[in-house]
């Protein structure tokens, strides 16, 4: 397994064009200057979307969470929301894609004069790429769930780097995922400074204890769409849920978990720090086959 994000690979991928600043051009040739603030800096932002049965799925509230992460960093994006879907949906048709599709639209402030973490170094508008590819999750994901190892890198607070920004910047997450990695999970389980559990490095949390789902109270994790999908889905669909604290002393209630993303969906959790669950248990089956209907029908 290879984490949250484990695809089932597709040769279509090696030929799709991309999307640099509204040119559609090979993937092999999607390339931005050296001097780029994404480069240098992790100066951006970014959001992750899914092409479903030729919909986009929950697109305004995608666009809405990028144009806020902008706004949070000062970044003028230079584009307004349709004029950026117009260059989502060129970049689709151009390639035939329908169905099955992941999406990578990443904004950066843009070329620099030279190397600088310092925004008025900027010398030009934002630079815009979108990057689409043929990707569902691996059929093992579902099957056989996502093995967590709670790390010692922890979620920041919100006046520390906030969570809930889509950032460029991946470092603390990717330093959380290595550490889950050499001890022999697919991905990280991260606490806040308090000691609670807060999120994954890729994914939102839940665990299910006595047939109530739990999850954190959302300012230390992931702005995730597809996370509020799952907590409206437990309201509509009658399952208790419960959303505030919870310590790693909580977790041995568990009899189940999943983790939710954009890519992903809803996907079950087989093991904590060694302590196996039921994949999928049945709270996490009624959700994910709620949230399958629910797309279906975006």
């Amino acid at each position: 397994m290879a984490g949250s994000q484990a695809l089932a690979p597709d040769p279509r991928n090696a030929s799709v064009l991309v999307s640099v600043n509204g040119r559609l051009v090979p993937r092999a040739e999607a390339t931005v200057s050296v001097f780029d603030a994404g480069f240098i800096a992790g100066d951006g932002v970014w959001e992750g979307l899914r092409l479903h049965k030729g919909r986009l799925l929950f697109l305004d509230e995608h666009m809405a969470r990028l144009e806020q992460g902008a706004r949070a960093i000062a970044l003028d994006i230079g584009l307004g929301r349709a004029a950026l879907v117009a260059r989502i949906e060129a970049l689709l048709a151009a390639n035939a894609m329908t169905d099955g599709v992941h999406l990578r639209l990443m904004v950066t402030r843009g070329e620099k004069s030279s190397p600088s973490q310092d925004p008025a170094a900027t010398i030009g508008t934002a630079t815009i790429v979108i990057v689409a590819e043929h990707k569902v999750p691996h059929p093992d994901l579902a099957k056989h769930g996502l093995t967590l190892a709670t790390a010692s890198s922890r979620a920041t607070d919100p006046d520390q780097f906030d969570m809930r920004l889509n950032s460029h910047s991946r470092l603390p997450l990717i330093l959380a995922l290595l550490e889950a990695r050499r001890a022999g999970a697919d991905e990280a389980l991260m606490l806040d400074r308090r000691g609670f559990v807060a999120s994954c490095n890729a994914t939102n949390f839940f665990h299910v204890a006595n047939g109530t789902v739990r999850t954190s109270d959302g300012t230390r994790c992931f702005a995730g769409i597809t996370r509020a999908k799952a907590i409206a889905l437990c309201r509509q669909e009658g399952i208790p849920l419960a959303i505030g604290d919870f310590a790693p002393y909580d977790l041995a209630a568990a009899d189940e978990a999943f983790v939710t993303g954009t890519f992903g969906g809803i996907t079950p959790v087989a093991a904590i720090d060694g302590r196996k669950l039921t994949v999928p248990g049945p709270i996490t089956r009624r959700l994910r086959e709620a949230y399958a209907k629910l797309i279906d029908a975006a």
